[in-house]
């Protein structure tokens, strides 16, 4: 569910939503998935990849594209990584799942974490 309240618009006059003041539990899902990927031998990469739009003078630039997972990167076996992190709660957008489900297609691995548990068991079910 997005909120357009502020009437903001990017260049491309798409409507920027409002921040969000809810993304504690989501940063401290983020810092533990990123820590079971980076201390996993299985993963030989991994970078969060910001996405959103942000205000540099009078223009607004976008970063990033719908749908990109917070986290990408590399297995050691060569394989592409995407990783969706999500709060408890959460639950990956349209564009999410469809980004998810390509990189499987393609033969990557692209899932949703909430905690270290996720990332394990994503791991050791992708050989």
């Amino acid at each position: 569910m997005n909120n357009f309240h502020s009437g903001a618009t990017d260049l491309i006059g798409d409507c920027i939503p409002d921040k969000r003041t809810n993304s504690k539990p989501e940063a401290a899902a983020l810092c533990e998935v990123l820590m079971a990927l980076r201390a996993s031998p299985a993963v030989a990469w991994c970078e969060r990849q910001n996405t959103g739009a942000a205000k540099v003078g009078n223009r607004f630039i976008r970063f990033g594209w719908p749908g990109c997972a917070d986290i990408l990167g590399q297995l050691s076996d060569g394989r592409f990584l995407a990783v969706e992190v999500k709060a408890p709660t959460g639950k990956p957008s349209t564009e999410q799942s469809l980004f998810l489900a390509r990189i499987n297609q393609a033969g990557g691995l692209g899932f949703v974490a909430r905690n270290c548990r996720d990332v394990l068991n994503n791991l050791k079910n992708s050989h």
